[in-house]
């Protein structure tokens, strides 16, 4: 038995609807992901300028990163099925107590002015059977409330997934246990006013001509200590590299091993030189980092 043109199109028109819907939802889950983890950077995702494909590709490091990743995904979904049921559920209970109240109180208002000849009584009669039938008209609304309970359901499940799975992976990637490369940044010094001379690197650059406004003690804290040092092995220091984007580079010091749960790192911006600069990426320490 062959399809006619028109089930074909039916098919067709329904792969494109669900197609769209699925990318709707994996756009969602990918930009809450990286909102999520660049805010523990605390940088704000909408000045990266990040490609919008890319979100596409993220959700995948969501829902099946890994074995427990997946694991946490069926199970989510899983509750938020029964959480669509149980709303559902209630919803419909809720509606035919009131739509079974309503058409209660309109039959009795419509046998009450049934002989009566007033205006006002007939008037009330007209309303009173308009309303009577639209209630029987319920289930085209009680559709679309169903349908918006099943998105908002998925919509809450999906984000949470995505915000919990970015923050985890800015966390790991902020500590010891990073999936970012370590750094060496070197370029220019006439435009940076910190980093360590690769000449002497015991010197502090001169700060002559350079303004501050802001936090003092921000500057102070990185002054002297913008070089890898493992000499401590409770406080190790490391520098690993977070983004390049619009012309600038992100470099942040990792977290120690003992860090406070709800410690961030400090994120240093800078911006790329004209004169050039060099980027040496790495997915460990040298053995060269400690003085």
């Amino acid at each position: 038995m062959t399809q006619t043109p028109n089930q074909d199109s039916n098919i067709l028109g329904k792969f494109t609807s669900v197609l769209g819907l699925l990318s709707a939802a994996l756009f969602f889950a990918g930009w809450i992901y990286r909102w999520s983890y660049f805010y523990f950077f605390q940088l704000e995702l909408n000045t990266l300028d990040l490609p919008a494909q890319s979100f596409l590709i993220v959700p995948l490091q969501i829902f099946l990163g890994d074995g427990w990743t997946i694991c946490k995904t069926a199970i989510a979904f899983f509750i938020a099925a029964i959480a669509i049921q149980a709303t559902l559920w209630l919803i419909k209970i809720i509606s035919d107590t009131v739509v079974s109240a309503s058409q209660l109180l309109l039959n009795r208002i419509i046998s009450a002015t049934q002989h009566k000849r007033s205006w006002t009584a007939k008037q009330l009669k007209s309303l009173a059977e308009f309303s009577s039938g639209q209630l029987r008209s319920v289930e085209f609304l009680r559709s679309l409330v169903n349908e918006i309970v099943i998105v908002s359901w998925v919509l809450i499940v999906i984000f949470w997934l995505a915000r919990w799975q970015g923050i985890a992976d800015a966390q790991r990637d902020a500590g010891q246990n990073s999936t970012l490369p370590v750094v060496a940044l070197i370029t220019p010094e006439e435009k940076f006013a910190v980093g360590r001379k690769l000449d002497n690197i015991f010197a502090n650059p001169s700060l002559k001509g350079y303004r501050i406004i802001g936090d003092r003690g921000l500057f102070d804290d990185l002054r002297g200590r913008e070089d890898n040092d493992l000499s401590n092995p409770k406080q190790p220091r490391v520098w690993r590299l977070l983004l390049e984007r619009g012309g600038w580079i992100y470099l942040f010091r990792a977290l120690p091993p003992n860090a406070k749960s709800n410690e961030l790192p400090s994120v240093l911006a800078i911006q790329e030189s004209d004169k050039g600069h060099i980027i040496i990426r790495s997915p460990e320490v040298s053995k060269t980092s400690s003085p």
